[in-house]
């Protein structure tokens, strides 16, 4: 194996708008466009050549609580007060080899932990 190339959440139907204001607007990774072959199937994916999400949507929707993933992001603190700001507060996670943890979820309930870069 050589790398990640996408981790996948889920999201309910017609939720992009809300997808976009977290991921795109808050978060700072670019809506990125679908395939044509998957457009139809709604959802979102957002990121670039580092991080890579991509929301599918599932009818019966549930929320990952425990399973999420992890980002690393260089101003921590700026990123936590614009979540904040944008009515998504974090909480505290223990510090990992020095690094300082939060968590914030998502609009739909899905758990993302943030890092602060090493």
């Amino acid at each position: 194996m050589q790398r990640i190339d996408h981790v996948q959440l889920a999201m309910p139907v017609g939720a992009e708008d809300l997808a976009v204001a977290f991921y795109q607007d808050l978060l700072g990774l670019p809506r990125q466009p679908k395939p044509a072959v998957l457009a139809g199937r709604g959802g979102a994916w957002f990121g670039g050549s580092d991080v890579n999400i991509h929301l599918g949507v599932e009818e019966d929707f549930r929320p990952a609580r425990k399973a999420h993933p992890a980002l690393v992001v260089t101003d921590l603190a700026g990123l936590t007060a614009v979540l904040a700001a944008g009515g998504h507060p974090v909480s505290a996670g223990e510090r990992l080899d020095g690094r300082a943890r939060v968590y914030v979820d998502d609009p739909f309930g899905n758990r993302i932990e943030l890092i602060e870069a090493g």
